[in-house]
């Protein structure tokens, strides 16, 4: 049949099995916006306030998911505001198409009206991008991205079709996915070899990241966990994909990780990393971490390897096709004076925060909201102390129940990310965590929200300050709070009104329950409840940059 090119993008996303598409229209894509129109009925187009919200929106829509995140955007200042998503997106190893349109290819280069080179602004954050310059070849390349975002470790590619490339016609023929079927090398040979060494330890410990999740590899991992007898701990990347009540789970590992995890790690005759990459979060100094450990390093990306830490040994492949082949391998074991040793640290060492009745604490925000949103609840965080405090306190038990920027760290991720959530995942309650100043960045998806009724819960730890950043004052410099100090006169529950949203403020536990109740219960649209919490809680433990477990603070 003959097409034109937006009606070819449209009908390549649904032989993808796109179903829904963030985006904000403009000039260069309105064509794009035609074609959307005529296919409504078979894609979904959310409209956001801002183009990084869409961008966030996309990107947690494949978190909780698993599938490929599609947002859009105009030329120029809509192109660009998309950097950060994709950005956030890439170093998560999200998997994100991002469509933008651009200027007609005559004109390109020609410094025209919001025209930008997107494919060299974004040749760093993507794992590939296109300029499809002729209409023939779209299809094509729509199927490419797609392919090149899920296959090997995922992430986000950019797609920019010049405005008369989405006008042009040409004959389309839709054809069959094709199935990736990635192929890793990995020989009986390389399995027996570390099946051996796990039997031999031992002390041993593995440490997991969110390639477990991305391979879909967790019940592989508690399977070898058990087998083998070996305690796990995981990055922030990796939260629910070993429920946290297994006896062999040891929560957090790094900055802000549990002390008995990091005492473990330090204490390991074998590290056994899969899907992590030791970032500077984990090994907080690599000379020191893990030091009288053998590493084996199990990821799918080569560059990984020896990049962070050295590895006394590695296979590079996937979490689950590792998993699943060295299983038979390795013997059935019990560690009992290690695990022994490991639980006394649990017991003596691990920090328990004390709860109060007359203010909110934060730990005790996290567990009130763990406690009723359910199994099913999903968190979504924005970026700071909120962030790490959900991370140690929500209790996650599945995968994809805990979704946050990891390695970009953005601020304002969440409100989007959010969205994004609750339509991949419509009969789950989501909460986003967020602070006073996360929230500030991107509030005014909350008008999306409200539009799409969607029941999202935001929940703003209030401390009226930047608070890790303040955290860092105190303890580094001397408590110069210098532009830390907010002091902002916005009132959230008029704010969340006039956007036409429900809003409480608490500053209770008692009253926090209350209302949290009432706000899951309430399915017409978006609540925003305001916890006003202490300026000088910490987030604790903390190793200091450069630091290794045994400088932790930890009171």
């Amino acid at each position: 049949m003959r097409l034109n090119g937006s009606q070819i993008l449209c009908e390549t996303l649904i032989e993808q099995g796109v179903d829904t598409i963030f985006g904000y229209p403009g000039g260069a894509v309105l064509n794009i916006y035609d074609a959307l129109y005529q296919y409504s009925d078979r894609i979904r187009h959310i409209l956001t306030a801002h183009e990084q919200g869409a961008a966030h929106a996309a990107d947690g829509y494949a978190r909780a998911t698993g599938k490929v995140g599609v947002c859009l955007a105009t030329s120029g200042p809509g192109a660009t505001n998309l950097v950060t998503g994709i950005a956030t997106a890439y170093m998560d190893s999200i998997p994100m198409i991002a469509i933008t349109g651009n200027v007609g290819v005559p004109l390109i280069g020609k410094d025209s009206f919001q025209e930008v080179y997107i494919a060299g602004i974004t040749m760093p954050i993507t794992k590939h991008n296109f300029v499809v310059n002729h209409v023939e070849d779209l299809a094509d390349t729509v199927r490419e991205a797609f392919r090149i975002a899920q296959s090997g470790r995922p992430g986000p590619v950019l797609i920019d079709i010049p405005k008369d490339v989405t006008a042009a016609m040409c004959e389309f023929e839709n054809k069959p996915v094709e199935s990736i079927e990635e192929v890793y090398d990995v020989s009986e040979d390389d399995l027996k070899r570390i099946a051996a060494e796990i039997n031999a330890a031992e002390c041993p410990v593995i440490y997991y990241g969110g390639g477990i999740i991305s391979s879909h590899a967790c019940q592989d991992l508690v399977a070898l966990m058990h087998k083998a007898d070996i305690p796990a701990t995981g990055s922030m990347m990796s939260i629910g994909s070993v429920p946290p009540d297994d006896p062999l789970y040891l929560g957090m590992i790094g900055m802000h990780g549990k002390v008995s995890a990091g005492w473990a790690v330090d204490r390991a005759d074998l590290l056994l990393s899969i899907g992590a990459r030791f970032s500077d979060r984990v090994a907080t100094n690599p000379n020191r971490f893990a030091p009288d450990a053998r590493i084996i390093h199990i990821d799918i990306d080569a560059a990984e390897i020896n990049k962070n830490m050295p590895a006394d040994d590695f296979l590079v492949t996937d979490a689950k096709t590792f998993l699943s082949g060295v299983l038979p391998y390795v013997k059935e074991a019990k560690h009992t004076a290690w695990r022994a040793q490991i639980e006394n640290w649990q017991k003596t060492l691990d920090y328990k925060p004390a709860d109060a009745e007359d203010c909110l604490r934060p730990h005790q925000i996290i567990q009130i909201c763990a406690e009723l949103g359910g199994d099913d609840l999903i968190f979504v965080t924005d970026v700071g102390q909120h962030q790490m405090w959900a991370a140690q306190y929500c209790g996650r038990r599945h995968s994809r129940q805990f979704i946050s920027s990891g390695g970009l760290g953005t601020m304002g991720f969440g409100y989007g990310a959010a969205m994004g959530t609750k339509f991949a995942q419509p009969d789950k309650p989501v909460i986003h965590i967020t602070g006073d100043g996360s929230f500030h960045m991107n509030l005014n998806e909350l008008c999306t929200s409200v539009t799409y009724g969607l029941p999202i819960v935001t929940v703003i730890m209030n401390n009226q300050v930047l608070g890790m950043v303040r955290q860092w004052q105190t303890m580094f410099y001397d408590k110069r709070y210098s532009a830390t100090t907010l002091d902002r006169k916005t009132d959230y529950v008029k704010l969340a009104e006039a956007f036409g949203a429900q809003g409480f403020r608490c500053t209770t536990p008692a009253e926090f329950r209350e209302v949290l109740a009432k706000a899951l219960a309430h399915q017409g649209g978006p609540t925003v409840i305001e916890c006003v919490i202490d300026r000088d809680e910490r987030v604790l433990p903390m190793i200091a940059p450069g630091g290794d477990i045994r400088n932790i603070v930890a009171d």
